[in-house]
């Protein structure tokens, strides 16, 4: 996908989520979804554009179904079910009805390896909002955690914008 038209698929969802947005600073995925999509179906796009879009509906639908084949715990007991996938890391998955010793042995390393960032991300999340929580505490007059973030944490709009998402 080139830069330009990412840019410009982002720049349709975020000023449809803008658009979307209530008085209390909120919006629902499902309408988020249905909008975009309604402005990419009436928007006279680019060829690249489109084609771009196309990338990450096919990217978006690859990733559902692959989630959908992820092996869970089933009333057997089991996680196996020979239509279920398991996934070695650099694209590569396998059907679990074809998973070898050292597809597990991947797995399980993929599992474990994944288990410790999510475990990371969420201390780094619950550190974030216990230091907010007390803030907010300790200044009761502010409502909104953007204020919070100004007048208690020091944020300046011209602090760099956050990193971009990791790719797939």
């Amino acid at each position: 996908m080139t830069a330009p038209a990412d840019i410009r698929l982002r720049s349709i969802v975020e000023q449809t989520a803008v658009n979307l947005t209530d008085i209390d600073g909120r919006f629902h995925k499902r309408h988020l979804t249905e909008a975009v999509r309604d402005q990419l179906a009436r928007e006279d796009l680019d060829p690249h554009i489109k084609a771009a879009a196309l990338d990450k509906l096919a990217q978006s639908l690859v990733t559902g179904f692959g989630e959908h084949r992820n092996p869970r715990r089933r009333r057997t007991g089991t996680l196996f079910h020979p239509q279920d996938i398991v996934k070695l890391g650099t694209g590569i998955w396998v059907w679990m009805d074809r998973a070898t010793d050292s597809d597990l042995l991947e797995w399980s390393r993929l599992s474990r390896r994944n288990r410790a960032r999510v475990d990371l991300a969420d201390s780094e999340v619950q550190d974030y909002v216990d230091q907010r929580i007390d803030a907010f505490r300790a200044h009761a007059d502010v409502v909104y955690l953007g204020h919070l973030e100004r007048v208690v944490f020091g944020w300046d709009h011209n602090d760099p914008e956050p990193p971009e998402p990791a790719g797939p």
